[in-house]
């Protein structure tokens, strides 16, 4: 396995606009992605960027990203919320994701951030086992809410 790690740079934009759309049908949404590369550069790399990302390099390819913000908890402070993690079809059980979550879990708390949150579909079962490896809390209680503008 040869992956190299390094933060994201706004040259990289495209790649991952690849690798959001390549989720978006995995995850049987393709429509839902209605993002601009405008939106992704300004949000990323603008005059107060909101998100950051790591990507996985292999052969000279961007294979797999993680992207994330920080978030504030009124109980726990700092905390990463990781918002995707993506690797290609063709590189899914290399062992890639696991180095972009451990390089993301490090980065968290290099940072001194509280801990780091995100979600999955109920139905991934493939997402649910590889984060059970990370002795991960799944909340039943909680709700998503979200308003569209």
């Amino acid at each position: 396995m040869s992956l190299s790690i390094r933060k994201a740079v706004v040259e990289d934009c495209p790649r991952i606009m690849e690798l959001v759309r390549e989720l978006a049908l995995y995850e049987k949404a393709p429509e839902q992605v209605t993002v601009t590369m405008e939106e992704v550069i300004e949000a990323g790399f603008g005059e107060h960027p909101v998100w950051e990302a790591f990507v996985g390099i292999h052969d000279g390819q961007i294979v797999g990203l993680s992207l994330f913000y920080i978030r504030y908890s009124t109980w726990k402070g700092r905390r990463l919320y990781l918002e995707d993690i993506i690797v290609t079809e063709e590189m899914r059980g290399k062992g890639y994701g696991k180095v972009l979550l451990d390089h993301t879990i490090a980065f968290a708390k290099e940072k001194g951030y509280s801990g780091m949150m995100w979600q999955v579909l109920d139905w991934n079962e493939p997402a649910i086992r590889f984060y059970k490896k990370y002795n991960t809390n799944f909340e039943n209680e909680w709700l998503n809410v979200n308003i569209n503008f």
